[in-house]
């Protein structure tokens, strides 16, 4: 049985996008593309990705679970100044101001900082604890930007670029002038 061109194009797509997500990330070290470190040390795991909500009262996920057991150190992802430290609902947390309108949160997370404390990139700024609606073992990091959630790792250069592709590969085959329906 033959393969089409149009399976082995698409077979090639679907291989490249799995690689892409696959690629094993760095440490703490920030990337090239953004100044800002991991807050955790070790082998980095996203648990739960970041699901933007539909609308602001929708539902989602405003950020992402780090694989993080209860008493790891977390470190500044980037300078700023402690806007929050206290405990919201069950979870102690941490909300850092980083300046132009970029706010991070931490949770669940000892901290002695007091707000007003200024950081710099890499200060330790406490422990992961318990609590909250993460699982034990987890950390939870949002990010706002002017007061709208975002992707954290947008700010950790580890989001890799769309790339467009049209909505039907035979039409696009069949544009570049590919005969397509036929076996090889």
């Amino acid at each position: 049985m033959r393969v089409s061109k149009v399976s082995k194009w698409c077979g090639a797509v679907l291989l490249m996008a799995t690689l892409l997500v696959m690629l094993p990330a760095a440490a703490r070290s920030p990337s090239p593309e953004s100044p800002w470190q991991w807050p955790v040390d070790g082998v980095r795991q996203v648990v739960t990705p970041f699901r933007a909500p539909a609308h602001d009262y929708g539902p989602g996920h405003r950020g992402i679970d780090l694989s993080a057991p209860i008493g790891t150190v977390v470190y500044a992802p980037a300078a700023g100044t402690v806007a929050f430290r206290g405990t919201v609902v069950d979870r102690p947390l941490l909300t850092i101001d980083h300046g132009n309108g970029l706010v991070t949160t931490f949770e669940p997370m000892d901290s002695t900082l007091m707000p007003g404390a200024v950081l710099s990139t890499g200060d330790e700024i406490g422990t992961v604890a318990s609590g909250g609606h993460s699982p034990a073992d987890q950390l939870h990091l949002g990010v706002r930007l002017d007061g709208v959630y975002i992707n954290p790792m947008l700010m950790f250069g580890d989001v890799p670029r769309a790339i467009l592709l049209p909505c039907c590969a035979a039409n696009a085959l069949m544009r570049a002038g590919v005969p397509v329906g036929r076996s090889l």
